[in-house]
């Protein structure tokens, strides 16, 4: 399946995890169904920016680079988010810049110094089927489309009708060894002891291997309980630090679940979650209030 002018990037290798994303999915949460979308929002609406797309328009999220596409027709793209080597059939290219591919040309995304995910944004968009509205896979909910194997060919839709304005954006690196993420304390700061609050704004946090779309877990000071029991399960938002009994949080993002059982102490400002996405495995978090 291609583009309506017959153009596709066909997926040659994965790397550890590519989905397709966008803006998100909206207005289903009394559903059962998150947002999803892109984790890092800035640097998917970069991508969509430097290539004069709609704003929604669908992206590739490539976690730790290894990606490798064909170009089926011309075909032009870009790559922002954490900054990996780009390379054109063998040679050299630069991220955040605008690329224009060849039919038959292969693009190679390597692994990234810093950071964790990178964006590759396509002219027209990655014209795979909606779901629910949005073309965004949701891995915890299993909604969207595919996550893309070798084989693929994902099509690309129609060339918007505005042109680039720039060929390349200058951004600054795009992830780091600790990060600094803004928190306001609540909705369920009354199930911890004060001890546990000043645990959670004075200690440094690690991102663990066992961090995905859904979440980062972190090792770190554990959250002491004020009180027993578990609460009925509510609403959740990407930013909430929920607590298991374990007491080491769980920071949640773009696939969280729209509800939860374990009490939160503290949300991340939205602001700060594209940050938050970028945070690989071994990355030291610091919250502050």
């Amino acid at each position: 399946m291609s583009g309506t002018d017959g153009s596709a990037l066909e997926v040659l290798a994965t790397g550890p995890m590519t989905t397709v994303q966008d803006a998100g999915r909206f207005g289903h949460a009394a559903l059962g169904v998150g947002r999803s979308g892109a984790a890092d929002p800035d640097s998917y609406a970069l991508a969509n920016r430097l290539l004069a797309n709609p704003p929604g328009a669908a992206a590739l999220e490539v976690t730790l680079g290894g990606l490798r596409v064909r170009a089926h027709g011309t075909v032009t793209v870009t790559v922002t988010g954490a900054r990996v080597p780009v390379r054109v059939d063998g040679g050299g290219a630069a991220a955040n810049e605008v690329l224009h591919l060849p039919d038959g040309a292969e693009l190679t995304l390597g692994a990234p110094e810093r950071g964790l995910r990178s964006y590759l944004g396509v002219r027209g968009g990655v014209d795979v089927p909606p779901v629910l509205g949005s073309r965004s896979t949701d891995v915890l909910a299993g909604l969207g489309p595919e996550v893309p194997v070798a084989g693929d060919v994902l099509p690309v839709g129609p060339a918007p009708a505005a042109f680039p304005n720039l060929d390349h954006a200058p951004v600054g690196p795009v992830g780091g060894d600790r990060v600094e993420l803004r928190v306001e304390l609540g909705p369920r700061e009354d199930w911890f002891t004060e001890r546990a609050r000043t645990a959670l704004l004075s200690g440094d946090y690690e991102v663990t291997p066992r961090s995905d779309r859904v979440g980062a877990r972190l090792a770190g000071p554990a959250l002491e309980r004020a009180r027993e029991g578990e609460l009925p399960s509510e609403g959740m938002v990407a930013g909430s630090l929920q607590v298991p009994p374990d007491g080491e949080p769980v920071l949640f993002l773009a696939d969280h679940p729209v509800t939860g059982g374990y009490p939160v102490i503290a949300v991340v400002c939205s602001a700060d979650l594209p940050r938050a996405a970028q945070a690989r495995p071994g990355t030291r978090i610091r919250f502050v209030l």
